[in-house]
């Protein structure tokens, strides 16, 4: 007699092997509009599925779980991070939580790095500047930025992106500080050539160029807060590529304008997709639509990892990226 097979609903579209793959292996609805569910399609969903496989997208909060179907056991989500996911929630009703950590860390310094070299050279002012017809040739004082050869970079949250940034950062000369919630063993730190801060505040009085590489948690909510913008250099940047939570957008508006710091890259905002208006007219700042893990790899590779995990929970296994809940000050992303 063939077992029935799990009912899985996904939230977005996938890629189309990962799409192809799970068709072949479970009961599969697909989203092929890639709409994003709405609250009441999301509920929808969590009554009838077995496994649900969303996205950062959606929010999956205590009322909604509350209402979860008797045969809900499993939330696959397609990302890395889970704060868009009550995980205390879903394991007091005796739901499973899975993510996709690794597979984007190489993604995702990428672009930290080509933000970190974007903003102090200008590059996206000179690029609009190109464009806008009015380049009237080379000048000795056009469109002048920094080099990053030899500044200092600040790490916030040293896990395996923030080692994959010290790791690019080193081959363009920076120097390669870190705060974290743990220390690094000394051969990492040696490998690294990094400096250990033991407080987050002195690390930022002393940066060039700061790189927030830390998960959002509660604990790392606003962390960079307006008092800690105030600590920062006026010559220094800061990029984000982890979560837009981290930062206090309307203080960071703030501090731009009013040149309190020098300039920002961020790829992830604290309200997406919204972003705030202030932070559109600065002219100081890189902005890029949450883009540091589209790669066609990265996202094969986690598609590949969403379907391991469901495999191995409908087998009676445990999944191998089962999603454990440590809050604290949450540095090890």
């Amino acid at each position: 007699m063939a077992t029935r097979k799990p009912v899985v609903i996904v939230t977005r579209k996938l890629p189309d092997p990962i799409e192809t793959r799970m068709m072949e292996l479970f009961d599969v609805r697909l989203n092929l509009s890639d709409a994003p569910f709405g609250a009441e399609d999301l509920a929808g969903a969590l009554r009838e599925a077995d496994v649900l496989v969303p996205t950062v997208t959606d929010r999956i909060d205590a009322g909604l779980l509350e209402a979860a179907g008797p045969g809900l056991k499993l939330i696959a989500s397609f990302g890395t991070g889970v704060d868009h996911i009550d995980v205390s929630a879903a394991r007091a009703r005796g739901i499973t939580v899975t993510n996709t950590p690794g597979v984007l860390t190489e993604d995702t310094a990428d672009m930290t790095m080509a933000l970190i070299l974007a903003v102090p050279r200008r590059l996206v002012e000179g690029e609009r500047l190109l464009r806008s017809g009015d380049w009237a040739g080379w000048g000795p004082t056009l469109m002048l930025g920094h080099r990053i050869h030899g500044k200092r970079l600040g790490i916030l949250g040293m896990g395996r992106i923030g080692q994959a940034v010290a790791r690019r950062a080193r081959g363009f000369g920076l120097s390669v500080h870190y705060h974290n919630r743990r220390r690094l063993h000394p051969e990492i730190e040696e490998e690294l050539e990094a400096t250990y801060w033991d407080t987050l505040d002195q690390m930022l009085s002393r940066m060039d160029i700061i790189s927030v590489n830390c998960p959002h948690t509660p604990a790392t909510f606003h962390l960079i807060s307006a008092r800690r913008l105030a600590l920062m250099q006026p010559h220094a940047y800061i990029v984000n590529t982890s979560r837009g939570e981290v930062i206090d957008e309307s203080a960071l508006a703030a501090a731009l304008a009013a040149r309190d710091i020098a300039g920002a890259g961020l790829d992830v905002f604290e309200h997406e997709p919204l972003v705030s208006p202030e932070l559109l007219e600065c002219d100081n700042v890189v902005l890029m639509p949450h883009m540091g893990s589209a790669t066609y790899e990265g996202r094969i590779d986690m598609g590949e990892k969403v379907i391991v995990n469901i495999r191995a929970f409908t087998d009676g296994h445990t999944p191998p990226d089962r999603v454990i809940e440590t809050w604290g000050l949450g540095l090890t992303a």
